[in-house]
Protein backbone atom coordinates (compact mmCIF):
# COMPACT_ATOMS: atom_id res chain seq x y z
CA UNK A 1 0.00 0.00 0.00
CA UNK A 2 1.44 3.27 -0.83
CA UNK A 3 1.94 5.95 1.65
CA UNK A 4 1.49 8.83 -0.72
CA UNK A 5 -0.98 11.70 0.95
CA UNK A 6 -3.32 12.33 -2.22
CA UNK A 7 -2.70 15.42 -3.94
CA UNK A 8 -5.71 16.92 -3.38
CA UNK A 9 -5.79 16.07 0.16
CA UNK A 10 -2.52 17.67 0.87
CA UNK A 11 -3.65 20.56 -0.96
CA UNK A 12 -6.38 20.87 1.62
CA UNK A 13 -4.48 20.11 4.29
CA UNK A 14 -1.62 22.94 3.09
CA UNK A 15 -4.69 25.40 2.87
CA UNK A 16 -5.77 24.68 5.93
CA UNK A 17 -2.81 25.19 8.02
CA UNK A 18 -2.41 28.28 6.01
CA UNK A 19 -5.38 29.34 6.92
CA UNK A 20 -5.49 28.64 10.94
CA UNK A 21 -1.81 30.09 11.44
CA UNK A 22 -2.83 33.36 9.51
CA UNK A 23 -6.06 33.78 11.51
CA UNK A 24 -3.88 32.78 15.13
CA UNK A 25 -1.12 35.76 13.57
CA UNK A 26 -4.04 38.11 12.95
CA UNK A 27 -5.53 37.17 16.66
CA UNK A 28 -2.99 37.39 18.17
CA UNK A 29 -2.92 40.53 20.86
CA UNK A 30 0.69 42.21 20.03
CA UNK A 31 -0.36 42.51 16.03
CA UNK A 32 -1.09 46.26 15.63
CA UNK A 33 -1.82 47.70 12.33
CA UNK A 34 -2.87 51.11 12.56
CA UNK A 35 -5.31 51.84 9.58
CA UNK A 36 -7.36 49.11 10.60
CA UNK A 37 -10.37 49.70 12.93
CA UNK A 38 -12.16 47.71 15.05
CA UNK A 39 -14.16 49.64 17.73
CA UNK A 40 -15.64 46.16 19.20
CA UNK A 41 -12.69 44.52 19.72
CA UNK A 42 -11.13 47.82 21.63
CA UNK A 43 -14.31 47.75 23.66
CA UNK A 44 -15.52 51.46 22.48
CA UNK A 45 -18.75 51.97 21.66
CA UNK A 46 -18.68 53.31 17.49
CA UNK A 47 -22.12 55.48 18.50
CA UNK A 48 -19.64 57.56 21.19
CA UNK A 49 -16.75 57.24 19.42
CA UNK A 50 -18.28 59.44 16.54
CA UNK A 51 -18.51 62.42 18.53
CA UNK A 52 -14.70 63.08 18.37
CA UNK A 53 -14.67 64.04 14.48
CA UNK A 54 -18.33 65.76 15.15
CA UNK A 55 -16.13 67.49 17.70
CA UNK A 56 -12.80 68.48 15.91
CA UNK A 57 -15.46 69.72 12.82
CA UNK A 58 -16.93 72.67 15.19
CA UNK A 59 -13.52 73.49 16.23
CA UNK A 60 -12.82 73.65 12.70
CA UNK A 61 -15.76 75.55 12.29
CA UNK A 62 -15.30 78.00 14.87
CA UNK A 63 -11.45 78.96 13.09
CA UNK A 64 -9.85 77.84 16.02
CA UNK A 65 -7.29 75.49 14.12
CA UNK A 66 -7.64 74.42 10.25
CA UNK A 67 -7.86 70.88 10.69
CA UNK A 68 -7.13 67.68 12.87
CA UNK A 69 -6.23 63.73 12.90
CA UNK A 70 -6.85 61.67 15.94
CA UNK A 71 -6.00 57.98 16.55
CA UNK A 72 -7.78 56.19 19.79
CA UNK A 73 -6.02 52.45 20.81
CA UNK A 74 -7.25 49.99 23.06
CA UNK A 75 -6.41 46.78 23.88
CA UNK A 76 -4.05 46.39 20.93
CA UNK A 77 -6.98 47.60 18.16
CA UNK A 78 -6.98 50.71 16.98
CA UNK A 79 -11.25 52.14 17.62
CA UNK A 80 -10.68 55.42 15.90
CA UNK A 81 -8.68 56.98 13.08
CA UNK A 82 -10.24 60.05 11.93
CA UNK A 83 -9.32 63.14 10.01
CA UNK A 84 -11.44 66.58 9.80
CA UNK A 85 -10.50 69.69 7.82
CA UNK A 86 -7.73 71.07 5.74
CA UNK A 87 -4.35 70.18 5.89
CA UNK A 88 -3.52 73.55 4.20
CA UNK A 89 -6.20 76.30 4.98
CA UNK A 90 -5.87 78.70 2.29
CA UNK A 91 -5.49 75.79 -0.97
CA UNK A 92 -8.12 74.03 0.79
CA UNK A 93 -6.42 71.03 0.80
CA UNK A 94 -8.52 68.24 3.04
CA UNK A 95 -6.52 66.67 5.51
CA UNK A 96 -5.50 62.88 5.63
CA UNK A 97 -5.20 59.51 7.77
CA UNK A 98 -1.63 60.42 6.84
CA UNK A 99 -0.69 63.71 6.71
CA UNK A 100 2.71 64.78 8.40
CA UNK A 101 2.63 66.98 11.43
CA UNK A 102 6.01 69.07 13.28
CA UNK A 103 5.48 67.33 16.24
CA UNK A 104 7.64 70.00 17.94
CA UNK A 105 8.59 68.16 22.09
CA UNK A 106 6.45 64.90 21.14
CA UNK A 107 10.06 64.29 19.84
CA UNK A 108 11.70 64.53 23.11
CA UNK A 109 9.98 60.75 23.93
CA UNK A 110 11.64 59.90 20.77
CA UNK A 111 14.95 60.77 21.98
CA UNK A 112 14.45 59.99 25.13
CA UNK A 113 13.59 56.15 24.21
CA UNK A 114 16.91 56.71 21.99
CA UNK A 115 19.14 56.63 25.06
CA UNK A 116 16.96 53.83 26.98
CA UNK A 117 18.04 51.71 23.69
CA UNK A 118 21.79 52.35 24.74
CA UNK A 119 21.33 51.80 28.67
CA UNK A 120 19.52 48.68 27.50
CA UNK A 121 22.87 47.38 26.07
CA UNK A 122 24.75 48.75 29.29
CA UNK A 123 26.86 51.41 26.94
CA UNK A 124 25.83 54.36 29.79
CA UNK A 125 23.03 54.11 32.82
CA UNK A 126 20.46 56.51 34.34
CA UNK A 127 22.78 58.08 37.05
CA UNK A 128 26.12 58.14 35.01
CA UNK A 129 27.43 61.94 35.16
CA UNK A 130 26.49 63.73 31.99
CA UNK A 131 30.36 65.17 31.97
CA UNK A 132 31.45 62.07 31.43
CA UNK A 133 30.39 61.32 27.95
CA UNK A 134 30.09 65.87 27.19
CA UNK A 135 32.98 67.21 28.74
CA UNK A 136 31.93 70.84 28.60
CA UNK A 137 29.43 69.79 31.10
CA UNK A 138 32.58 69.93 33.97
CA UNK A 139 32.41 71.88 36.79
CA UNK A 140 29.39 73.70 35.86
CA UNK A 141 28.43 76.83 37.93
CA UNK A 142 24.97 77.89 39.59
CA UNK A 143 23.71 81.32 39.19
CA UNK A 144 23.01 81.88 42.98
CA UNK A 145 20.71 84.82 42.09
CA UNK A 146 18.53 82.99 40.49
CA UNK A 147 18.42 79.91 43.44
CA UNK A 148 18.03 83.01 46.11
CA UNK A 149 15.83 85.66 43.87
CA UNK A 150 18.02 88.36 44.58
CA UNK A 151 18.82 91.19 41.82
CA UNK A 152 22.54 91.69 42.58
CA UNK A 153 25.55 90.91 44.20
CA UNK A 154 25.31 87.28 43.82
CA UNK A 155 28.45 85.22 42.58
CA UNK A 156 28.01 81.87 41.30
CA UNK A 157 28.76 78.77 42.53
CA UNK A 158 29.93 75.37 42.18
CA UNK A 159 27.15 72.86 41.32
CA UNK A 160 26.60 70.34 44.21
CA UNK A 161 27.24 67.42 41.94
CA UNK A 162 27.44 66.84 38.18
CA UNK A 163 24.43 66.63 36.12
CA UNK A 164 23.00 63.18 35.62
CA UNK A 165 21.81 61.39 32.30
CA UNK A 166 18.64 61.39 34.72
CA UNK A 167 18.77 64.66 35.50
CA UNK A 168 18.27 65.51 31.81
CA UNK A 169 15.57 63.09 31.23
CA UNK A 170 13.10 64.87 33.93
CA UNK A 171 14.07 68.85 33.43
CA UNK A 172 15.95 68.71 37.15
CA UNK A 173 19.32 69.51 35.99
CA UNK A 174 19.46 73.42 36.39
CA UNK A 175 20.28 74.18 32.93
CA UNK A 176 18.20 76.84 31.47
CA UNK A 177 15.36 76.51 29.01
CA UNK A 178 18.00 77.62 26.20
CA UNK A 179 21.29 77.20 26.21
CA UNK A 180 23.99 79.95 25.32
CA UNK A 181 24.27 80.70 21.15
CA UNK A 182 27.00 81.24 18.66
CA UNK A 183 27.58 84.05 16.37
CA UNK A 184 26.83 81.90 13.13
CA UNK A 185 23.98 79.04 12.57
CA UNK A 186 25.49 75.58 14.42
CA UNK A 187 27.34 73.29 11.59
CA UNK A 188 26.76 70.16 14.25
CA UNK A 189 24.25 68.95 17.45
CA UNK A 190 27.68 68.78 18.59
CA UNK A 191 28.67 72.20 18.41
CA UNK A 192 25.78 73.66 19.52
CA UNK A 193 25.31 71.39 22.54
CA UNK A 194 29.03 72.45 23.21
CA UNK A 195 28.41 76.37 22.61
CA UNK A 196 25.19 75.80 24.49
CA UNK A 197 26.83 74.21 27.69
CA UNK A 198 28.11 77.67 28.19
CA UNK A 199 25.41 78.78 30.80
CA UNK A 200 24.99 79.05 34.53
CA UNK A 201 22.50 76.66 36.03
CA UNK A 202 19.24 78.13 37.47
CA UNK A 203 19.59 75.71 40.67
CA UNK A 204 21.94 72.81 41.91
CA UNK A 205 21.10 69.61 39.93
CA UNK A 206 18.36 67.85 40.73
CA UNK A 207 16.20 70.39 43.25
CA UNK A 208 13.66 71.95 40.92
CA UNK A 209 12.02 71.61 37.79
CA UNK A 210 13.20 73.74 34.59
CA UNK A 211 12.15 72.88 31.17
CA UNK A 212 15.21 72.69 28.89
CA UNK A 213 15.63 72.10 25.57
CA UNK A 214 19.24 72.44 25.41
CA UNK A 215 19.20 69.91 28.31
CA UNK A 216 17.42 67.46 25.60
CA UNK A 217 19.79 68.58 22.72
CA UNK A 218 21.64 67.33 25.08
CA UNK A 219 20.71 63.88 25.51
CA UNK A 220 20.82 63.85 21.27
CA UNK A 221 24.37 64.53 21.23
CA UNK A 222 24.21 61.71 23.93
CA UNK A 223 22.85 58.97 21.72
CA UNK A 224 25.85 60.02 18.69
CA UNK A 225 28.98 59.90 21.26
CA UNK A 226 27.78 56.30 23.09
CA UNK A 227 26.62 54.80 19.21
CA UNK A 228 28.89 56.35 17.21
CA UNK A 229 26.32 57.25 14.87
CA UNK A 230 24.56 60.76 14.01
CA UNK A 231 21.85 60.94 16.46
CA UNK A 232 18.73 61.11 13.38
CA UNK A 233 20.25 58.02 11.52
CA UNK A 234 20.27 55.86 14.58
CA UNK A 235 16.84 56.98 15.33
CA UNK A 236 15.75 55.98 12.13
CA UNK A 237 17.69 52.87 12.36
CA UNK A 238 17.06 51.11 16.08
CA UNK A 239 13.78 52.93 16.74
CA UNK A 240 11.48 54.10 13.56
CA UNK A 241 12.57 51.10 11.08
CA UNK A 242 12.06 48.37 13.78
CA UNK A 243 8.67 50.26 14.77
CA UNK A 244 6.95 50.57 11.25
CA UNK A 245 7.23 54.00 11.17
CA UNK A 246 7.76 55.13 8.00
CA UNK A 247 6.60 59.01 8.22
CA UNK A 248 9.19 59.85 10.61
CA UNK A 249 11.57 62.35 9.81
CA UNK A 250 14.18 64.81 10.95
CA UNK A 251 14.55 66.23 7.54
CA UNK A 252 11.49 65.21 5.28
CA UNK A 253 12.50 63.96 1.71
CA UNK A 254 11.11 65.48 -1.16
CA UNK A 255 8.65 63.09 -2.16
CA UNK A 256 6.56 63.68 1.18
CA UNK A 257 6.74 67.58 1.41
CA UNK A 258 3.64 67.87 0.04
CA UNK A 259 1.72 65.84 2.74
CA UNK A 260 3.51 68.63 5.27
CA UNK A 261 0.54 69.83 7.40
CA UNK A 262 0.66 73.90 7.25
CA UNK A 263 0.58 75.72 10.56
CA UNK A 264 -1.41 78.36 11.46
CA UNK A 265 -0.83 81.32 14.06
CA UNK A 266 -4.19 83.34 15.67
CA UNK A 267 -4.03 86.69 15.43
CA UNK A 268 -4.88 89.58 17.30
CA UNK A 269 -8.40 89.15 16.12
CA UNK A 270 -8.11 85.30 16.75
CA UNK A 271 -8.12 84.68 12.95
CA UNK A 272 -5.78 81.93 11.71
CA UNK A 273 -2.85 83.15 9.98
CA UNK A 274 -0.29 80.81 7.93
CA UNK A 275 3.07 80.71 9.32
CA UNK A 276 5.54 80.46 6.52
CA UNK A 277 8.03 77.50 6.47
CA UNK A 278 11.43 78.13 7.71
CA UNK A 279 13.73 78.09 4.80
CA UNK A 280 16.20 74.85 3.65
CA UNK A 281 19.28 75.54 5.13
CA UNK A 282 22.22 74.42 3.80
CA UNK A 283 23.48 71.88 6.71
CA UNK A 284 20.48 70.36 8.34
CA UNK A 285 21.64 69.59 11.91
CA UNK A 286 18.37 67.57 13.91
CA UNK A 287 17.01 69.36 16.96
CA UNK A 288 16.56 65.97 19.42
CA UNK A 289 13.87 68.63 22.04
CA UNK A 290 11.31 69.25 19.16
CA UNK A 291 12.52 68.72 15.49
CA UNK A 292 10.62 65.59 14.44
CA UNK A 293 8.00 65.03 12.08
CA UNK A 294 5.45 62.26 11.97
CA UNK A 295 1.66 61.14 11.56
CA UNK A 296 -0.71 60.04 13.77
CA UNK A 297 -0.64 56.36 13.10
CA UNK A 298 3.28 56.30 13.81
CA UNK A 299 3.22 58.15 16.72
CA UNK A 300 0.46 55.17 17.86
CA UNK A 301 3.22 52.82 16.89
CA UNK A 302 5.44 54.42 19.64
CA UNK A 303 3.00 54.46 21.96
CA UNK A 304 1.43 50.81 21.48
CA UNK A 305 4.93 49.64 21.70
CA UNK A 306 5.43 51.17 25.20
CA UNK A 307 1.80 49.97 26.59
CA UNK A 308 3.12 46.52 25.10
CA UNK A 309 6.29 47.02 27.69
CA UNK A 310 8.60 46.92 24.67
CA UNK A 311 7.38 45.08 22.32
CA UNK A 312 5.35 45.58 18.85
CA UNK A 313 4.24 42.75 16.50
CA UNK A 314 6.71 40.56 17.59
CA UNK A 315 10.03 42.68 17.95
CA UNK A 316 11.38 43.88 20.95
CA UNK A 317 12.62 47.03 20.97
CA UNK A 318 13.22 48.71 24.69
CA UNK A 319 13.56 46.45 27.84
CA UNK A 320 10.24 46.32 29.82
CA UNK A 321 12.60 47.97 32.96
CA UNK A 322 13.31 50.93 30.50
CA UNK A 323 9.28 51.74 29.79
CA UNK A 324 8.93 51.25 33.29
CA UNK A 325 11.65 54.15 34.01
CA UNK A 326 10.51 56.24 30.90
CA UNK A 327 6.26 56.19 32.24
CA UNK A 328 6.74 56.09 36.22
CA UNK A 329 7.12 59.64 38.21
CA UNK A 330 10.49 60.11 38.47
CA UNK A 331 10.51 63.46 39.91
CA UNK A 332 8.38 62.43 43.90
CA UNK A 333 6.76 65.29 45.75
CA UNK A 334 8.79 67.97 43.32
CA UNK A 335 6.42 71.33 42.40
CA UNK A 336 5.23 73.13 39.21
CA UNK A 337 6.51 69.72 36.91
CA UNK A 338 5.44 69.46 32.96
CA UNK A 339 2.50 72.45 33.63
CA UNK A 340 -0.01 70.73 34.91
CA UNK A 341 -1.38 70.05 38.20
CA UNK A 342 -1.25 66.48 39.32
CA UNK A 343 1.58 65.68 37.56
CA UNK A 344 5.01 63.92 38.21
CA UNK A 345 7.66 63.64 35.69
CA UNK A 346 8.77 60.40 33.72
CA UNK A 347 11.34 60.28 31.20
CA UNK A 348 9.92 63.10 29.33
CA UNK A 349 6.64 62.30 30.00
CA UNK A 350 3.73 64.02 32.18
CA UNK A 351 2.45 61.26 34.49
CA UNK A 352 -0.53 61.49 36.17
CA UNK A 353 0.02 61.10 39.94
CA UNK A 354 -2.86 62.49 41.36
CA UNK A 355 -6.65 62.99 40.96
CA UNK A 356 -5.95 66.66 40.29
CA UNK A 357 -4.52 65.66 37.01
CA UNK A 358 -7.27 63.58 35.74
CA UNK A 359 -9.29 66.57 34.42
CA UNK A 360 -9.07 64.11 31.23
CA UNK A 361 -10.18 61.21 32.44
CA UNK A 362 -7.18 59.87 32.29
CA UNK A 363 -6.28 57.30 35.17
CA UNK A 364 -3.58 57.67 37.93
CA UNK A 365 -0.69 56.79 36.11
CA UNK A 366 -1.68 57.58 32.70
CA UNK A 367 1.62 59.11 30.60
CA UNK A 368 1.83 61.77 27.90
CA UNK A 369 3.62 64.20 25.99
CA UNK A 370 2.68 67.47 24.35
CA UNK A 371 4.06 69.42 21.53
CA UNK A 372 4.04 73.54 20.55
CA UNK A 373 1.99 72.97 17.49
CA UNK A 374 -0.75 71.54 19.57
CA UNK A 375 0.61 67.88 19.19
CA UNK A 376 -0.33 65.49 22.05
CA UNK A 377 -0.04 61.96 22.65
CA UNK A 378 -1.27 60.10 25.99
CA UNK A 379 -1.04 56.34 27.40
CA UNK A 380 -2.92 55.04 30.19
CA UNK A 381 -2.06 51.35 31.18
CA UNK A 382 -4.65 51.23 33.71
CA UNK A 383 -7.55 51.04 30.78
CA UNK A 384 -4.91 49.74 27.93
CA UNK A 385 -5.47 52.61 25.91
CA UNK A 386 -3.92 55.01 24.02
CA UNK A 387 -4.64 58.28 21.94
CA UNK A 388 -2.68 60.92 19.56
CA UNK A 389 -3.86 64.16 18.55
CA UNK A 390 -2.74 66.18 15.88
CA UNK A 391 -2.64 69.98 14.64
CA UNK A 392 -0.98 72.91 13.82
CA UNK A 393 -1.35 76.21 15.93
CA UNK A 394 1.15 77.88 17.50
CA UNK A 395 -0.69 79.15 20.73
CA UNK A 396 -2.93 76.94 23.31
CA UNK A 397 -0.53 75.07 25.41
CA UNK A 398 -0.89 71.13 27.08
CA UNK A 399 -4.30 72.65 28.22
CA UNK A 400 -5.54 73.80 24.74
CA UNK A 401 -9.98 72.66 24.62
CA UNK A 402 -9.11 70.78 21.59
CA UNK A 403 -6.81 68.26 23.96
CA UNK A 404 -8.73 67.83 26.52
CA UNK A 405 -12.16 67.49 24.58
CA UNK A 406 -10.47 64.48 22.40
CA UNK A 407 -9.41 62.90 25.82
CA UNK A 408 -12.99 63.25 27.32
CA UNK A 409 -14.95 61.93 24.41
CA UNK A 410 -12.40 59.10 23.62
CA UNK A 411 -12.56 57.86 27.36
CA UNK A 412 -16.06 58.23 27.49
CA UNK A 413 -16.59 55.57 24.12
CA UNK A 414 -15.28 53.03 26.19
CA UNK A 415 -17.93 50.41 26.38
CA UNK A 416 -16.38 47.48 28.60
Amino acid sequence: MSNRVPKQLLTFMTLAFTFLTGTLSAQSPDLFVPEKTDPAAAGMNPVLLARIPAKMKAFVDEGTAAGFVTIVVRHGHVASLDAVGYEDLEAKIPMRTDTIFRIASMTKSLTVAGVMLLIDEGRLSLLDPVEQFLPEFRAMKVNSCAESHASKGCDPVDASRPITVLDLMTHTSGLPGQGAKGAEPFKSLAERVSMGAQVQLLAQPGTKWIYSQIGYAALGRLIEVCSGKPYQEFLAERLFEPLGMKDTYFFLPPEKQSRLAATYSPDAAGKLVLVPRPAAQGIQVPSPEGGAMSTASDLARFYQMLLNHGTLNGKRILSAAAVEAMTTNQTGDLKDVEFSPGLGMGLSFGVVKDVVGTFRYQSIGTFAKGGAYRTYGWGDPAKDMCGIILFQRTTGGDIAPEITAFSILANAAIQH
